[in-house]
């Protein structure tokens, strides 16, 4: 802590953030410059480990954030490096780069403060999650997230890249390790041990967290998927893209929040947005009353799940073709050098990563139900017998795909095999 306060770190309040933003051209200039007294901020930040502020004048508005030394929803008990903002910063704009329709523009970034101002994603802008919980239909959520995981995961691999920038990006991020060791700890570690993190709406699942700890099987496919998380830098993913990591409207998708990022299995995204979706499904049945059962709106879930995945393999088949005669270094066009036995190299590869991704959104199913940070679909649920009836069925759904993943060939048994576990 003394170490970080030599580097010029201090937590703004909101007076003393109005004196940093007048003293920064760049986030000045957004408010529209001059005294800027009249300028309002609102403190937003309900996440684990950030102060987020909303900052107002007539002529404009940002967004600041700043990363604090410890956990939040924690405290100074649990230290957490500051770091990570710039690794947040510096994925924002790799991945604006590359896919600016759905990204944020970060507009300053200041490394001493672990502060950064970016763009303001207006309202009627939502997270997706309080959008799901109020069951809102996103016609155009699978389109726009699946078209993001395409172009960040395509052109941040090794079917796009040579060998040499893409070992300079893995070391750039390898730095994030704090965060990576978070991941590691509260996905794949503490769900399968006791931690005095873990929580889980007891008495109802107190048998359903200790079989979870005593799941031999489930801790050798877990031991697989914590490794492939750890070893495999495949693209710089998002590493948290979940239902609170994205803004909606109807007819817009902005992601936000990547400082996780890291190059790691481009099956952790994926999985993280499939496996909150089908979270998001079974907490349905706990928000169901008499004016509305729900049943339309799981439907319209569970069809955005089919149509992310499909939609997200079309896309990336799409790019590989594209640009298959490119720098890539993982499938070289003099050796994979016909149609029938590049098709065969990307079956395979698809197959692995569709998997991959049934694996990894399992695990992030079953640390929101047994683990430290729960989800406000299933939080929300004020009946606690009704809430653990919902979690019940979403662990067992989870453990059974964890286990089985390699069963399933299509998105589409997987949708059936959700289906089984519903208790509607």
């Amino acid at each position: 802590m003394a170490a970080e306060a030599d580097q010029g770190f201090h937590p703004l309040d909101e007076a003393s953030l109005v004196a940093y933003i007048k003293a920064t051209p760049a986030l000045a200039s957004r408010l529209g410059g001059g005294s800027l007294d009249s300028i309002e901020i609102k403190e937003v930040g309900d996440g684990n480990l950030n102060f987020v502020y909303i900052v107002q004048s007539e002529a404009g508005a940002i967004v600041v954030k700043q990363a604090l030394p410890y956990v939040r929803c924690v405290g100074d008990s649990w230290p957490m490096t500051r770091e990570r903002a710039y690794f947040e910063a510096s994925t924002l704009r790799e991945h604006g780069r590359l896919c600016p329709e759905h990204t944020p523009e970060v507009y300053h970034f200041d490394r001493a403060m672990s502060l950064m101002g970016m763009r303001y994603i207006e309202p009627p802008h939502i997270i997706l999650r309080k959008g799901l919980i109020a069951g809102v239909v996103y016609p155009l959520l699978a389109d726009h997230v699946s078209d993001y995981m395409a172009k960040t995961l395509f052109f941040t691999s090794l079917l796009y890249n040579n060998t040499t920038d893409h070992k300079n990006g893995v070391a750039k991020y390898s730095e994030n390790m704090e965060m990576c060791r978070l991941t590691e700890q509260v996905v794949f570690s503490d769900p399968y041990r006791v931690s005095q993190y873990n929580r889980w709406t007891s008495p109802y699942l107190d048998e359903d967290a200790e079989a979870v700890r005593q799941d031999d099987e489930l801790k050798l496919e877990v031991a697989e998927l914590k490794s492939m998380f750890i070893e495999r830098a495949q693209a710089l993913i998002h590493g948290d893209l979940h239902t609170g990591s994205i803004m909606v409207t109807t007819g817009s998708t902005q992601v936000i929040d990547p400082e996780f990022g890291f190059y790691g299995p481009m099956g952790f995204d994926i999985g993280a947005f499939l496996g909150n979706l089908i979270l998001a499904y079974y907490a349905q049945n706990g928000h169901a009353d008499q004016a509305n059962d729900r049943k339309a709106y799981k439907k319209w879930i569970l069809k955005t799940i089919e149509e992310s995945w499909n939609l997200f393999q079309k896309k990336f088949i799409e790019l590989w073709n594209k640009h298959k005669e490119g720098n890539g270094e993982a499938y070289l066009p003099d050796i994979y050098n016909n149609s029938k036995l590049l098709s065969v190299a990307q079956k395979k590869y698809m197959t692995n990563l569709f998997h991959d991704s049934l694996g990894f959104g399992s695990a992030k199913m079953i640390r929101r139900i047994v683990g430290i940070a729960h989800v406000e679909d299933l939080e929300s649920i004020k009946d606690a017998s009704k809430r653990a009836e919902c979690e019940r069925a979403a662990l067992n759904c989870a453990k059974a795909i964890l286990k089985g993943r390699r069963q399933f060939e299509t998105i589409e048994q997987v949708i059936e095999h959700i289906q089984s576990f519903d208790q509607d």
